[in-house]
C-alpha cells in the first residue's frame, strides 16, 4: 500500500506578502507581481490540501486522514500584519455558535470566529524574523512611556489602572485622542525612517513604517500604541517560539514556517486592512507582563524537535547533508515540507523527489520511511504529539 503522496497545499494572496520567497518554493512565475503571505498545508475547510496518485489523479488530503487537528503553514511577511490574538478553546466554541446563531456567513469580511477551535501555534523562523509578542515586563514599559514625551500622560494611567486598563485606554479613545498623543512622535520618527537614521530593534522603525503603511486619512492607526507596549522580538534562523491563546502578537518581517491547531480565528486590532473588532479583543486578551521565551530545537539523534505544550502538533526539523539517509517510522499522518535543497523519500515501495516546485508530501503511519540528501537540505516534520 502506497503511504507517501505528494502534497499540495493552499496559496493565501494576502497584501502583506512578499513576491518572490513563495513563488520560488513552489516554482510558481509571477509576472503580475501577487502577493504570496501564506502556503496552507492541511484540512481546514479554508484551506483545503490535495494529492497527487499514481496515476496523476488528485485526491483531498481529507480523504486518506480524516481532519488534521494541525494546520501547517509558510508565511513570506514582507509588511508587518495586525495585531492579533487567539482566543481559547472553550471561547472559540462559544463564539463561533453565537455567530452561527446570528446567520453571519463564514465567508464574511466582518465574521471574527471561522471555526470552533483554539489555535495555539509555533512559527519557527526561515530567516532574521522580526515580532511582536507580549506585554513588555513591567519595568520595560515603564521606561518607554517615560522616556517618549507624548507617551508621558499614559504613565499614570498605567500605574494605577495597569496592563489592562492602560491598553483598554488607547484601543477604546476617540480617533482625535489617537490623533493628538500619537501623531507629534511620528512627525518625528518618519523623517528618521526615510533618512535611513532608525534601526530594526527600534520601536521608532516599526511605528514609523506602519505610520507610513496604515494611517488612513490623516488618522494615525492605534495599533501603533501596540508597538511601543509589546516586546520586540528578533528571531534567527531556526528559533522558534510559541504563541498560546491571549498573548498579543504581531509579525514584522520575515520568513516562516508555523504549526498550530486547525483554526482560523484571529480578532484583530489594528496595523491591517482586515476586518477590527476591538471589543471581540479586548474579551481574549491576556494584559499582564510577559517574558517571551525562544525556542532552540532539542536534539533527537539526526531530529531537532521544538517543544511545545500543545496536544494537536508536534514539529521538528532534519538538517539533512548531501548524500546522507534519516529514517524514521510515523506514529500517525505526517506533513514533510523541504524549505531548502533536495531529497528523495522511500518507504520501501514509493519513491517520491522533493524540491522546489513539489517541496511537501504527506506520510501515512506503518512504514519506515527514509530520507536521501541529494544536496544539502533542510525538512521540517509536522505531526502529531
Amino acid at each position: 500500500m502506497n503511504g507517501i503522496y505528494h502534497l499540495k497545499g493552499t496559496v493565501k494572496h494576502y497584501d502583506w506578502g512578499g513576491f518572490f520567497f513563495l513563488p520560488s518554493l513552489l516554482n510558481l512565475g509571477n509576472k503580475e507581481m501577487q502577493p504570496f503571505a501564506e502556503y496552507w498545508m492541511g484540512t481546514h475547510p479554508l484551506g483545503q490540501s490535495s494529492l497527487s496518485t499514481k496515476g496523476g489523479k488528485e485526491v483531498g488530503l481529507e480523504e486518506k486522514t480524516g481532519p488534521l487537528p494541525f494546520l501547517f503553514k509558510v508565511l513570506d511577511v514582507k509588511d508587518m500584519l495586525s495585531i492579533q490574538v487567539h482566543p481559547s478553546k472553550g471561547a472559540a466554541q462559544l463564539e463561533f455558535a453565537r455567530e452561527n446563531a446570528q446567520g453571519i456567513p463564514i465567508d464574511a469580511p466582518g465574521r471574527n470566529y471561522k471555526d470552533d477551535n483554539h489555535k495555539p501555534e509555533l512559527m519557527v523562523a526561515l530567516s532574521d524574523f522580526w515580532l511582536l509578542h507580549g506585554f513588555k515586563p513591567e519595568e520595560d514599559l515603564t521606561e518607554i512611556l517615560t522616556n517618549i514625551e507624548e507617551l508621558n500622560e499614559l504613565l499614570p494611567v498605567f500605574k494605577q489602572t495597569g496592563y489592562k486598563g492602560l491598553y483598554k485606554r488607547v484601543m477604546e479613545m476617540p480617533q482625535s485622542s489617537v490623533n493628538r498623543i500619537l501623531q507629534p512622535h511620528i512627525d518625528k520618527v518618519v523623517p528618521l525612517y526615510n533618512d535611513n537614521a532608525l534601526h530594526k530593534d527600534s520601536e521608532d522603525f516599526w511605528a514609523a513604517r506602519a505610520a507610513i503603511s496604515f494611517s488612513d486619512r490623516g488618522n494615525v492607526d492605534r495599533g501603533i500604541f501596540s508597538i511601543y507596549f509589546f516586546n520586540l522580538l528578533e528571531l534567527k534562523k531556526r528559533e522558534g517560539i510559541f504563541q498560546p491563546a491571549g498573548v498579543p502578537h504581531a509579525y514584522l518581517e520575515g520568513q516562516n514556517v508555523e504549526i498550530m491547531a486547525s483554526s482560523d480565528n484571529v480578532l484583530r486590532g489594528g496595523l491591517t486592512n482586515k476586518h477590527i473588532d476591538v471589543k471581540e479583543l479586548m474579551k481574549h486578551i491576556k494584559c499582564e507582563a510577559w517574558h517571551p521565551r525562544i525556542i532552540t530545537p532539542r536534539t533527537s539523534y539526526e531530529e531537532k524537535v521544538y517543544m511545545t505544550p500543545a496536544e494537536e502538533f508536534k514539529l521538528s526539523v532534519f538538517e539533512i547533508p548531501a548524500g546522507k539517509d534519516f529514517s524514521f517510522t510515523p506514529g500517525s499522518s505526517e506533513i514533510l515540507l523541504l524549505t531548502e535543497g533536495r531529497i528523495t523519500l522511500s518507504d520501501g515501495h514509493t519513491e517520491l523527489g522533493l524540491a522546489p516546485g513539489n517541496p511537501a508530501a504527506l506520510i501515512l503511519p506503518g512504514n519506515a520511511v527514509t530520507l536521501s540528501g541529494i544536496e544539502r537540505s533542510t525538512v521540517f516534520r509536522a505531526g502529531r504529539p
